[in-house]
């Protein structure tokens, strides 16, 4: 079953043509549910389907996993801290973590900057990771792996390469930058989201753990089978945010609220533009949004601190896909345009999957 709806309810119907356009994209992904969420300047149209019936919750309103998809809310409460002045970018990770703890040379040069952008030379994971979690691949693979077994695996660590020469996607680093922070500001992970990031959005439907039963999307494996809901253990900041497709939308309006749009700035239902004009909010979504660093053959990909950013015919493409054990989550953006799109879906990643092309083509492909 379907659904495809213009949100908030009291605004006109949805547009005919978006409507068909997500309609036919979400019959491209093969899932027990699906949410395709595309905003143009706040104005929002939301397609629910799949091969599951739906819940008694409309698929809109449950938290999905986000995955990977988690790594631009870290790197936004980063940008944030720094605006405040309460950390720097250049800041060395170890000196803040473990002040005076003797650490290899190149561990005492990783700053926060290299933690984020992936240029720190720690590895994906850490190297202890994988034994204890190659027995539960397919159920737990984090939860066994606790926040102080991150902080000693990055103090013992010895860096593949020197920080900042090169690009290594890490999920061990970003989850060092999420401990770093909490000891910096003497704050948990969860609390300093929260006050930096969550509140300040209005994301009142986002959060790092299981809310009440009911309130959460189930993921499937490629046969159909739930899972239960995914344990990051140590690994929060890299992968732990939950949130609803409608949050999502939100998230993303607030990155194209002024962004070069040339007219009021709305950042759809529940929030608008006044509630962006704390300075250090404001100074850290645009931040976010500036190009950093360039990596690969010819240097052809380029970055933000947090984004994947592509060039398409309607402008900048900024973008993060991921995917946990049952669910995959895509959030992206065009600056210059005003169009955001948010999508889930409750099935692990396959080879043959077409998931993530389908969101990234709604963002790349639609005028």
């Amino acid at each position: 079953m379907t659904d495809t709806t213009a949100l908030p309810e009291s605004a006109a119907p949805a547009d005919p043509a978006t409507a068909r356009l997500l309609a036919e994209a979400a019959g491209r992904i093969d899932a027990p549910d699906v949410v395709l969420a595309l905003s143009r300047n706040g104005a929002r149209t939301v397609h629910t389907g799949g091969g599951a019936a739906p819940g008694p919750v409309p698929r809109e309103l449950l938290a999905h996993e986000l995955g990977s998809a988690s790594k631009p809310y870290a790197g936004l409460l980063l940008a944030r801290l720094v605006a405040q002045g309460r950390v720097r970018y250049e800041d060395r990770a170890a000196d803040l973590l473990a002040p005076g703890f003797p650490v290899h040379p190149a561990v005492r040069r990783i700053t926060l900057r290299h933690l984020l952008t992936h240029t720190s030379g720690l590895p994906g994971l850490p190297a202890d990771f994988y034994p204890q979690a190659v027995p539960r691949w397919s159920t737990d693979p984090y939860g066994g792996y606790p926040a102080d077994r991150v902080v000693r695996a990055f103090l013992r660590a010895r860096p593949r390469h020197r920080p900042g020469t090169r690009w290594h996607y890490s999920n061990f680093a970003v989850s060092v930058l999420g401990h770093t922070l909490a000891a910096a500001t003497g704050t948990p992970w969860e609390v300093l989201l929260h006050q930096q990031v969550l509140a300040p959005l209005r994301l009142d439907a986002t959060r790092v753990r299981p809310g009440p039963e009911g309130t959460e999307a189930v993921g499937h494996r490629r046969d159909g089978t739930p899972v239960p809901a995914l344990d990051t253990g140590g690994f929060t900041a890299a992968g732990a945010v939950r949130a609803t497709p409608l949050d999502m939308l939100t998230f993303l309006e607030a990155h194209t609220a002024g962004a070069g749009l040339g007219g009021p700035e709305s950042t759809g239902p529940g929030l608008t533009g006044p509630e962006l004009t704390d300075p250090t909010l404001a100074a850290a979504l645009a931040e976010v949004r500036r190009p950093v660093l360039r990596r690969g053959l010819r240097h052809t990909h380029t970055h933000t601190l947090t984004w994947f950013h592509h060039p398409s015919p309607y402008g900048p493409v900024l973008f993060h896909a991921g995917a946990t054990l049952g669910q995959q989550a895509f959030l992206g953006f065009r600056p210059d345009t005003g169009l955001a799109v948010a999508a889930t879906a409750t099935r692990r990643v396959h080879r043959a999957d077409t998931f993530v092309a389908t969101a990234y083509g709604l963002l790349t492909e639609t005028p």
